[in-house]
């Protein structure tokens, strides 16, 4: 990554000033949110998980929790996956499960724009050149990728080896691109780009939720053994 005044200062400051504006306009539905999670199954209403960050430093990404705990299963998540509760579906669809992660850019652990951070059971494995990504911080949002991962890894007899061999290569492929040229103009695109298809999929998914009739409260209440986060 070439330092320039952005990367060395207007990012950093970029991600303060709209992590800390999306927090407090936010923070209505952040609490609503994290209420239904917690009211609609059994578990907490956030989930934390180790990740790698800039210069490879762990922390703890939060998300809103979509899925049933206790009980073991791999970290990767495919389409259609068992432990997905009705009302994770959702949240991994909008991805409004990510919102929690404004805290993790505010505290300086994540920026707005950049790689996805992945746990380090992958990241030990980066070649020389992909560990060029763990130079910049993590981000909430990425470069647009046509791929739908978790779709693809749904048809695989083994949905981790896949992923290794050929989701996440095509992934880091676009990061790496990213690192090597890190623009203001860039990252407002991307930004603006997320939230256009945040609300796009918000409307589509509104106009086509299930009437009450066809999905009651019940539906929402799990009441299965609890199994684990990936």
């Amino acid at each position: 990554m070439t330092p320039t005044f952005y990367t060395r200062f207007g990012k950093r400051f970029l991600d303060i000033l709209l992590s800390f504006a999306g927090l407090v306009v936010l923070s209505p539905l952040l609490l609503l949110i994290a209420a239904v999670v917690k009211l609609s199954s059994r578990g907490p209403a956030l989930f934390r998980q180790i990740r790698t960050g800039r210069f490879e430093k762990q922390f703890r990404i939060l998300k809103f929790r979509t899925m049933r705990v206790s009980a073991s299963g791999p970290l990767i998540t495919a389409a259609g996956d068992s432990r997905i509760t009705p009302l994770g579906k959702w949240l991994r669809k909008t991805k409004i499960d990510e919102l929690p992660q404004l805290f993790n850019v505010l505290v300086g652990e994540m920026s707005l724009v950049g790689p996805r951070p992945e746990v380090p059971l992958y990241t030990t494995e980066y070649s020389e050149a992909q560990r060029k990504v763990l130079a910049v911080r993590p981000g909430i949002t990425r470069p647009a990728i046509a791929m739908d991962e978790e779709a693809l890894m749904a048809g695989q007899a083994d949905p981790h080896a896949f992923y290794i061999s050929a989701i996440l290569p095509a992934k880091l492929e676009t990061d790496l691109a990213y690192c090597q040229s890190v623009r203001f103009s860039q990252d407002l695109r991307i930004i603006f780009e997320t939230l256009w298809r945040l609300i796009l999929q918000l409307g589509l998914l509104f106009r086509f939720a299930p009437q009450r009739s066809e999905m009651p409260l019940g539906k929402l209440t799990d009441t299965s053994p609890p199994q684990a986060l990936p």
